[in-house]
């Protein structure tokens, strides 16, 4: 595998995992009851793993967004059909300041009362997370994989060993709280 490939698999592997945590999360306290429940410390630590493994990724693909926008940016303006998509696919709600804003929300709302309005708040978060910001991920990465510059792709992704160990610590820690009856199992395929 060259490190192109490496990159890519680890950009498909953070995608898919937010994905099953974001799902996993919305579903376990989507459900009547599931908030007063949360106050147990098997919910709380999955609650806090979820939140802490979702804020960084989610932080990661904003700060991957901007390289790309400022690369972008430093580049000569050629005008070309790909630098067009590329513009529409950095201003297309989805980013993921919104997608952690919509959890901000679910976990305020839970956290105020545990009725169908934090129900309904967590399936916000899901939908906007499955739909919005996975729509606007699949257009920056199918313009990615148009791109065969590796160096770009460093740049872009700033993956490297140490937050490919981080990454996989906090999922480790979701999957280790993960409350009894609840599912990691990932949605639909996703990926550059």
């Amino acid at each position: 595998m060259n490190e192109l490939q490496l990159i890519r698999a680890q950009l498909t592997t953070e995608r898919q995992h937010a994905s099953t945590v974001a799902n996993a999360c919305a579903t376990a306290f989507g459900r009547r009851n599931a908030v007063a429940l949360s106050s147990g410390s098997s919910l709380e630590e999955f609650q806090q793993a979820c939140v802490d493994y979702l804020v960084r990724v989610l932080a990661w693909f904003e700060e991957r967004d901007q390289r790309l926008t400022d690369l972008w940016h430093a580049r000569p303006t050629a005008a070309d059909a790909g630098r067009r998509t590329l513009e529409d696919a950095l201003a297309s709600p989805g980013r993921s300041r919104e997608a952690l804003e919509k959890l901000a929300a679910a976990l305020a709302c839970a956290a105020a009362s545990p009725d169908s309005h934090a129900q309904e708040s967590w399936r916000e978060f899901a939908q906007f997370f499955n739909s919005v910001w996975s729509a606007r991920r699949d257009a920056i990465d199918a313009w990615l994989a148009a791109n065969p510059r590796t160096t770009d792709w460093r740049l872009i992704a700033g993956i490297d060993a140490d937050s490919i160990l981080e990454e996989r610590n906090r999922y480790a820690r979701v999957r280790a709280a993960l409350p009894a009856g609840a599912s990691l199992a990932f949605p639909r395929p996703r990926g550059p």
